[in-house]
């Protein structure tokens, strides 16, 4: 007599909705799921420590092998400077009827310093960081931030050797000097929104790594790092009228200005673009706020693929 055996029906398979209430209930969620606005700024807020001591490591970091040191900190956009002003200021003639022209050379050389060294490293903040990224678990906008912060404590150093050159060609302590404080806080925030904007690009797209050098040259020679805009864009040199207002109003030219004004006394008001301050503003927040929502965006792809 055969024995027939009888398999219980399959039951059937839980639905989504059913496991993502099992997963609720339980205190479980996605891995990586990008967390809302108000909780990732929060997050970042909480590891404001490990951004500032990455940065700080970073720095130190950089000129470890190199047998003077922290002194190249200082030494790289004086050799720069000095490079700029032999080709621009002395084969070039742009230092003519530009009072001052060595101070104005190496304020605007070590701010555009700033702007470009935080995009280039902001670019390569997530593809170049893959390791960490993939390992641990943190606001990914740590990196670019940490890294603008690296660049801005890098420019303080360098700031230290503008004030003894200014003092030295005649520059005179002002009261006006303190205007550099927010110049640069506005210039910070400016520069972390674009190396934000530039990290998130960077990371589905990393030979953008190799065409921003080409950028920012393009960039820095129409920011009157080292040449006066108005005096190459006045009357007689057949550019139409609304070049110098719109070369004046490009951010880095704004940020430039802005600190050329606060610490040299033969800058003048009158170099100044109209409503500079609100002009320096508006950049920085719309940079900064800006580049912070487009990378948050993308927050659970970054080390992905």
């Amino acid at each position: 007599m055969s024995q027939v055996l009888h398999t219980p029906p399959a039951s059937p398979a839980p639905a989504d909705d059913d496991l993502a209430a099992l997963a609720a209930r339980h205190g479980l969620s996605v891995s990586g799921a990008r967390p809302s606005l108000p909780e990732y700024i929060r997050q970042l807020w909480a590891r404001r420590h490990f951004i500032t001591a990455f940065a700080t490591a970073k720095l130190t970091a950089q000129y470890s092998q190199a047998k003077l040191g922290q002194v190249w900190q200082v030494m790289t956009p004086l050799l720069n400077a000095a490079v700029y002003y032999f080709i621009f200021g002395v084969l070039l003639h742009t230092k003519k009827g530009v009072p001052d022209y060595i101070p104005f050379l190496v304020t605007g050389v070590f701010i555009w310093t700033f702007t470009q060294s935080s995009i280039l490293a902001g670019t390569r903040a997530i593809s170049g960081n893959l390791g960490l990224v993939r390992a641990l678990h943190f606001p990914r906008a740590a990196l670019p931030i940490s890294f603008c912060l690296q660049q801005l404590q890098q420019l303080l150093f360098s700031m230290a050797a503008l004030v003894v050159i200014l003092l030295c060609f005649g520059v005179p302590l002002a009261v006006s000097w303190v205007l550099a404080v927010p110049a640069l806080v506005l210039q910070f925030a400016f520069n972390a929104g674009v190396a934000m904007v530039m990290a998130r690009m960077g990371a589905k797209t990393p030979d953008i790594a190799q065409l921003m050098p080409f950028v920012l040259r393009t960039w820095m020679y129409i920011s009157g790092v080292m040449w006066n805009i108005d005096k190459l864009t006045g009357s007689g040199s057949g550019l139409p009228h609304w070049v110098a207002p719109v070369l004046k109003a490009n951010p880095a030219a704004v940020y430039i200005d802005l600190m050329r004004y606060a610490l040299i006394d033969s800058y003048k008001a009158g170099q100044l673009p109209p409503h500079v301050w609100a002009l320096a503003t508006g950049w920085a927040l719309l940079a900064g706020v800006g580049g912070f929502i487009y990378f948050w965006k993308a927050e659970e792809t970054y080390g992905r693929g």
